[in-house]
């Protein structure tokens, strides 16, 4: 009997190991679910169905080249299979597994019901080296290794396994974006979406920015250009993880310079994001409830019943009063992009002087970043505003860090225009001009610029001391080293130290970046 190809976030035909396995069993119909339960999710936006729709259009060509029709259909996921096999039956259902936000669990387990219910056998592959079920974290580093070492997966010879059928495709619509409540936006300064934009960005990626990997990501002057843009790509699985990781490989392979070759040094960085970028995902895998409740239990109601709605107003409309702040919000919203440390900075600056709930500031970003990836997002949402137990609160000073990061101040008067005439001695702390400066440059503070919502200093001392109240308690070490059983890494220092009274500082020693979207 003829099986079902259900095409998730991996929208490509190259090493695609369900695709291929359905093609050696029987013929395949290729299908795509819109659902839109999906699009009603306080965590997606117009731009991740506009890019989504656009790797569509490119997949779509991908299989028509090799003979195939890609089905899009629209409707409630379990209605649209059960149409299909009441059209035409089918006894297989094949697709990689997604680790996504809790609605794609639910939808998932909605599906691994109907199976069972209908005798449809349903065949799951792992993506990214996450692995389902993951019984301890000891072998998951070997488990990752071998994964990436694995041949990509390469189409067998297809000729009558591809089907399609006219009467299911009569019977679906793609929905339009006002139609699912999406206020519709210009994509034009987002990335292009598909297979062959991710090609042409990976090798732009080698040419010129890999040089300058290594210490050119985390200014927002040099990353746009020194990242290497591939992590939408992830994240809509135009390229697989595999891919990468042995491209990267096969780059340093062919280097024939020294260790200290800024390509060697770029290649070697870029390849170790690739593995904290699973690492991530596979805590959300493991424990699907950090995507809204506190990895470490322990600080709960710690910021809950505090939530400031008119701050957190402010922030999301880049009105801080910090410029670099203010800045880095400005260019995600022009863009759908920032680079990993701007990201640290917003949600610090949300979690301590404003002391926002991680769980409404990380929405709101989810919403603004092109690439998000769940896994990737809600660990990092909560491993920066301190609430995992096992790292080392990052707090970053925002004036600091544009001092490090943009000291001529380019960034912060390109985002910020009403900054322009703001001389250099107090283009970061604008607030602090004398009012006769502000009258002389014609930009004044609290009418052009925003003061500051609270004094920082004081305020992230006041935040330092309620997390570390809870923080240096027997019961919150505790359960500390429960969540480093769960979820850390296993690197050889980190194994001796398991266990240890010292575990919550020890175990940021594993976690040598910040914000892994972006990269």
């Amino acid at each position: 009997m003829d099986s079902v190809l259900w095409f998730k976030k991996d929208l490509r035909i190259h090493d695609h190991q369900a695709l291929t396995e359905a093609l050696r069993q029987s013929r395949v119909m290729c299908i795509y679910i819109m659902d839109p339960d999906q699009w009603q999710q306080f965590d997606q936006s117009a731009q991740h169905y506009a890019f989504t729709l656009a790797c569509l259009r490119d997949l779509y060509r991908q299989l028509r080249e090799v003979g195939a029709l890609l089905h899009i259909l629209s409707g409630s996921t379990v209605e649209v299979l059960a149409r299909i096999q009441r059209i035409h039956p089918f006894a297989q259902l094949y697709s990689h597994e997604e680790t996504g936000n809790f609605w794609s669990y639910q939808r998932d387990k909605q599906v691994a019901k109907w199976c069972r219910e209908q005798g449809v056998q349903w065949f799951q592959y792992p993506q990214f080296g996450v692995k389902r079920r993951l019984d301890s974290r000891d072998h998951w580093q070997r488990l990752w290794q071998q994964h990436m070492s694995q041949p990509v997966y390469n189409l067998p010879a297809i000729g009558q396994r591809l089907w399609w059928s006219e009467s299911v495709l009569q019977k679906f619509v793609i929905p339009e974006m006002d139609e699912l409540g999406l206020k519709p936006m210009s994509m034009d300064k987002r990335p292009q979406g598909g297979r062959q934009a991710a090609l042409l960005v990976w090798q732009r990626f080698m040419d010129s920015g890999v040089n300058r990997y290594r210490g050119g990501i985390s200014s927002p002057l040099s990353a746009p250009t020194a990242c290497s843009r591939m992590s939408v790509y992830l994240t809509y699985g135009c390229v697989s993880m595999r891919e990468l990781v042995q491209w990267t490989h096969g780059e340093l392979d062919q280097l024939m310079s020294t260790n200290r070759d800024p390509k060697r040094l770029g290649l070697q960085a870029f390849l170790s994001r690739l593995y904290w970028h699973c690492h991530f995902i596979q805590k959300l895998e493991s424990e699907p409830e950090i995507e809204w409740r506190n990895m470490h239990r322990g600080y709960d109601g710690l910021r809950e019943n505090e939530f400031n709605q008119h701050f957190f107003e402010l922030w999301q409309s880049g009105q801080t009063g910090w410029p670099l702040v203010d800045a880095s919000m400005a260019m995600l919203k022009h863009e759908g992009w920032l680079n990993f440390r701007m990201r640290a900075l917003l949600v610090s600056v949300a979690s301590y002087p404003l002391w926002l709930h991680w769980r409404q500031t990380g929405l709101y970003l989810a919403g603004q970043f092109l690439d998000y990836e769940p896994g990737i997002h809600w660990s990092q949402m909560q491993m920066q505003s301190g609430t995992t137990g096992i790292n080392i609160p990052r707090v970053y000073n925002p004036i600091k860090q544009a001092k490090d990061h943009d000291p001529k101040g380019v960034f912060v008067r390109r985002w910020c225009p009403y900054l322009k005439r703001v001389p250099d001695s107090f283009i970061f702390e604008p607030y602090l001009m004398p009012r006769s400066m502000q009258d002389k440059i014609g930009v004044w503070v609290g009418r052009d610029i925003p003061t500051p919502l609270v004094n920082y200093e004081t305020s992230v001392r006041l935040a330092k001391d309620k997390l570390f109240a809870r923080r240096n308690t027997d019961t919150a070490v505790s359960q500390a080293r429960e969540v480093l059983e769960r979820h850390g890494s296993r690197s050889g220092s980190n194994q001796r130290k398991r266990g240890s009274s010292a575990a919550q500082a020890n175990a940021s020693s594993q976690l040598g970046f910040e914000f892994d979207e972006g990269r």
